[in-house]
């Protein structure tokens, strides 16, 4: 489910190079600041089943092993964020993929060092979200709550 009282429902992960490199709370504390809140975090190892269901949409592309590799390589943190519009302010916040094109200010254009690791995965659509966050959480997993802010925005 991505349509929550308080918006959307999208996913994020905060990836191995971004857990490992400590970055969790920085990523964390940009969403929050934008008024967006964490409706569920879960740390975890993907499964290399997981990773493969996830990045489904590339599996004929010569760097889908790549992909897998990576992202079972270590533990990831996977959030589900929610908000208004959470899918598009996700995205802006986490800018481009390529961290070489990514604006200053974003996740990837701060914190980012190359394409496979740039420090977070967000869903790029609400289909996507529908279709992600059922493989890292479960419905009982997700918490309701008013941010104080929340009667402002």
């Amino acid at each position: 489910m991505t349509d929550t009282a308080s918006g959307e429902r999208t996913l994020v992960l905060i990836k191995p190079d971004g857990v490992r490199r400590g970055l969790c709370g920085d990523v964390i504390a940009r969403y929050e600041r934008k008024g967006l809140k964490i409706a569920a975090a879960k740390m975890l190892l993907v499964s290399k089943e997981t990773a493969e269901r996830h990045y489904d949409e590339h599996k004929a592309k010569p760097f889908f092993p790549e992909l897998v590799r990576f992202l079972t390589s270590s533990p990831v943190l996977a959030l589900a964020v929610e908000g208004r519009n959470a899918v598009a302010v996700v995205r802006l916040l986490n800018g481009a993929t390529k961290p070489w094109e990514a604006v200053a200010g974003t996740v990837r254009g701060d914190l980012a060092l190359a394409l496979t690791p740039n420090v977070v995965h967000a869903s790029d659509s609400v289909a996507t979200a529908q279709r992600e966050l059922p493989l890292y959480f479960h419905e009982k997993d997700f918490v309701s709550y008013q941010r104080v802010d929340e009667t402002f925005l």
